[in-house]
């Protein structure tokens, strides 16, 4: 009977043992859950350990595809103080610290990042990459290498485990695409467009492939005048700088003009060689700034081009 008394007690010890093993393990597997990492390789080839839910996040200037995969970064890209990517503040960088263009290490350390996501290899070149990683985990995007946003956006979701809604932001784009360029078809058939952005007195048209021109063209269908044609066959610059002779011969029908400040296409196309332009003499020049996002691309600065272009060509 003793015996027995024993054994039952013994027994009693080893399922209790059991049950906080049990316990335990199930903490120790929600905990691990919570702060699970993956490792990918970015686009410089280096093997990077992600932490799962980044909380504070660097991304200069890949703000776009990092608000579009709904979050937020814990400071915005900047050239100066009065350089920053004004359509994004109303999409949630308003407000946020700002961080230069060039990255400085005691900036970035000051933000006490967990993740750091480079927008170029160049940010990395020599020792660089190593004193970023000694402060949080940092993966190179080489947005150079993707012409495409969406292709950017989708190497960016992976980071983020966001692949999913990536292609469901994309395919929110092409829809809107679809619907808006079946209505330019039937409201301006034919007639050209081109994107002109007047800097420091010097005109600079957007390649057909690249920037406002990909949207335009590429995207929406537009014509392209014969000029932006030219001017964009084997250049891979985003925005390409056209003489005032060519611009003056130019057979656009409508002119999406970017300028520093508004009433700045009236002062642009003010010369007397600008006047045989069909879209100067017919009106048919529409304003914006370098605070709209016809400088950038992206999903959210795209699907406001979009937007843009339907207003101004839509109703004619």
């Amino acid at each position: 009977m003793k015996k027995l008394a024993v054994l039952m007690l013994g027994i009693s010890i080893f399922a209790a043992g059991c049950s906080n093993s049990e316990e335990n393990t199930a903490e120790e597997s929600t905990e691990n859950a919570a702060g699970e990492e993956f490792t990918l390789t970015d686009d410089a080839g280096n093997e990077v350990t992600v932490p799962e839910n980044p909380e504070r996040i660097i991304g200069t200037y890949l703000e776009d595809d990092i608000l579009t995969l709904e979050e937020t970064p814990a400071a915005q890209w900047t050239v100066g103080e009065d350089s920053v990517q004004e359509y994004l503040q109303p999409e949630g960088l308003e407000g946020l610290p700002l961080m230069p263009f060039d990255l400085p290490f005691e900036a970035v350390v000051q933000e006490e990042p967990d993740l750091i996501l480079l927008s170029s290899a160049d940010l990395a070149d020599g020792e660089k990459y190593d004193s970023y990683s000694k402060i949080a985990p940092s993966f190179v995007v080489e947005s150079g290498s993707y012409d495409d946003w969406r292709n950017r956006l989708t190497r960016v979701s992976e980071v983020f485990g966001k692949e999913d809604l990536a292609q469901e932001k994309i395919a929110e784009y092409d829809t809107l695409i679809e619907e808006t360029s079946a209505e330019l078809e039937s409201e301006v058939g034919e007639e050209t467009a081109v994107a002109i952005w007047w800097t420091g007195d010097s005109y600079f048209i957007s390649n057909k492939d690249k920037s406002s021109g990909e949207v335009l063209y590429n995207d929406l269908g537009l014509s392209a005048p014969p000029l932006v044609e030219e001017l964009s066959t084997d250049n891979e610059t985003p925005w390409i700088e056209a003489s005032l002779e060519s611009l003056a011969e130019m057979k656009a029908d409508h002119i999406f003009f970017i300028g520093n400040a508004e009433g700045d296409s009236e002062t642009a196309f003010s010369d007397d060689v600008f006047k045989n332009i069909p879209a100067v003499e017919n009106g048919n020049v529409y304003e914006y700034t370098q605070a709209d996002s016809w400088l950038y691309s992206g999903y959210i600065a795209n699907s406001l081009i979009v937007e843009d272009v339907e207003e101004a060509l839509g109703s004619n």
